[in-house]
């Protein structure tokens, strides 16, 4: 690991040990269950975030050739059924097939909701929408009816499929979560491209996949 790595991964360190700190002094006068419940999303999404910084400096994750065939996987998704590669471009239709780190915190909620505000463009471009984080299925489906989406999300609960798509992140203590990429699939499964640089660029992410979307199916 190199330095501006090793340093990105002590401030994050830092920055996490302090909210833990903070955290359970202050806990002590709130024992409500809401309160623990709020506490434990804040430090889910400080670690989620620190890791991304983390894994963004280290260029570690091995990522699946454009061009080539998407990885196959089978996962539930929040409307209670199976999904699967194949069932997604049986329809002729292309996946903007995109990971998040977790359903309710603020960074995945703004993205799904852009998502959402474009839906139409992405239909009248044959293109479906399909979120995948390793939250449950009861919580997906419940963050899809709160948002009132009109896609679903997959349930990838081990994390499998985002290590197979380069999109893992494993944070000691927390577990693997799914960083936030997207990819392009066409119709016959293959991947077009990958959006990695997602994190800080949430707010016009949707505009910038349209615009993308548009440009490979020209070229396809």
């Amino acid at each position: 690991m190199n330095r501006h790595v090793c340093g990105a991964t002590l401030l994050c360190s830092a920055v996490l040990f302090q909210v833990l700190a903070f955290s359970d002094a202050f806990s002590l006068s709130m024992k409500t269950p809401s309160f623990q419940s709020e506490r434990r999303n804040f430090i889910r999404t400080v670690a989620i975030t620190s890791s991304i910084l983390i894994q963004e400096s280290s260029n570690a994750a091995v990522l699946p050739s454009t061009g080539a065939k998407a990885p196959d996987f089978e996962l539930p998704n929040s409307r209670g059924e199976k999904t699967t590669l194949d069932s997604l471009t049986r329809n002729g239709k292309w996946t903007v097939l995109y990971f998040y780190p977790g359903a309710f915190t603020s960074g995945c909620t703004l993205e799904a909701i852009g998502f959402q505000r474009d839906i139409e463009k992405y239909r009248s471009l044959n293109a479906q929408i399909v979120g995948v984080s390793v939250d449950p299925v009861e919580k997906n489906a419940q963050f899809c009816t709160e948002e009132k989406l009109d896609f679903y999300m997959l349930s990838d609960f081990d994390g499998k499929i985002s290590k197979l798509y380069g999109s893992a992140l494993s944070i000691p203590g927390f577990g693997t979560f799914s960083n936030r990429q997207t990819y392009l699939i066409d119709p016959q499964g293959y991947l077009r491209w990958v959006f990695t640089d997602v994190e800080s660029r949430v707010p016009r992410h949707s505009a910038e996949v349209l615009e993308k979307l548009q440009e490979v199916q020209k070229e396809a």
